[in-house]
């Protein structure tokens, strides 16, 4: 019986940048546990926002004794990135020792392929357009802002890629009059969804100014505990397994979510497709999916998780579950 912790770093195809400063490459944490002969295995992505490094995070992981279930786990550790990597290696384990797939264990219908976003890297407007008319393509495309010089950004994205549908991510990065003069513009230019436009803790404007179209919680949400301070300010809320600490509870939070009136995005960490993996179970039928981690990186798990036609497809089994 053991419960062992590496760390992984995956290198990005391209430079990636938010508001909060770029990356070249996904460093991770894979978690694997062994008990009666049979592995399961997740990944985690730490996350400096949430005051999380890689050595926190595994110190946290190595705290727990090896033989802990799912259910003491949610106790043992708070929501993060650290109860995420065991949750999600535990139902591995389930599913492996039992032979049935984790959809079924869970009670969920049998997943099916989900249309994903795909991110486009804050950067000058010239270049954002260039890579938008790269993947002009695709079906959905989510664009990283967060500055007070984002309007040219935004027309940069649209003349690039006139057909697809359009989301935006400000990271926190705008103030209140920055999105109060950017909204109708947002409208303008078919943006469907605003993410996280003002820094979490700092939102409550949101419940007192006009909110022309959808704004979804990222950094101000992260598991059910969150959605009382959400009421009133958000439409949305963005489900992420290092915020929630698991499957368990992302799959909790999606019902609880949806039963206080929110709609759902499901999104992610860069990370590896490991990570994805169970994602894919809390994506069916959330409105917006942003799962495209793997599609930024030049390398990924063996084997990887299918990308076709703007879809992001389930699990094979020797992945995840």
């Amino acid at each position: 019986m053991s419960l062992s912790v590496t760390r992984d770093r995956f290198r990005l195809a391209e430079v990636f940048t938010i508001a909060r400063g770029s990356r070249t490459e996904a460093k991770v944490l894979t978690v694997r546990v062994t008990r009666e002969g049979v592995q399961g295995q997740g990944e985690c992505v730490p996350y400096a926002r949430y005051d999380e490094t890689l050595d926190s995070v595994a110190a946290q992981i190595t705290t727990l004794p090896e033989d802990i279930s799912r259910h003491d786990l949610q106790d043992a550790l708070p929501a993060g990135a650290a109860r995420n990597a065991v949750d999600c290696a535990l139902w591995d384990w389930q599913s492996k020792r039992t032979g049935a797939p984790v959809w079924q264990l869970a009670g969920l219908p049998k997943p099916k392929p989900c249309v994903t976003a795909f991110t486009l890297s804050l950067d000058a407007p010239e270049k954002m357009q260039v890579a938008a008319a790269r993947n002009a393509h695709r079906p959905l495309l989510k664009i990283k802002l967060g500055t007070p010089d984002d309007m040219a950004r935004l027309e940069a994205v649209r003349r690039g890629a006139p057909k697809s549908r359009i989301i935006v991510d400000a990271n926190e990065g705008w103030t209140t009059e920055i999105y109060v003069e950017l909204a109708p513009h947002l409208l303008r230019l078919g943006v469907q969804m605003v993410e996280q436009p003002l820094p979490a803790g700092a939102d409550k404007m949101l419940a007192e100014i006009e909110r022309p179209l959808p704004v979804c919680a990222d950094e101000s949400c992260h598991d059910r505990d969150s959605l009382p301070g959400l009421a009133g300010k958000y439409d949305m809320v963005n489900i992420k397994l290092d915020k929630t600490g698991g499957l368990t509870e992302a799959l909790a939070l999606r019902d609880a979510a949806r039963d206080a009136g929110y709609t759902v995005m499901v999104g992610c960490m860069v990370g590896s497709s490991l990570a994805m993996a169970p994602a894919v179970l809390v994506a069916q039928a959330a409105e917006i999916v942003d799962l495209d981690g793997p599609l930024l990186l030049a390398e990924d798990r063996d084997p990887p998780l299918g990308y076709a036609d703007g879809m992001v497809q389930p699990a094979r089994p020797d992945l995840w579950g």
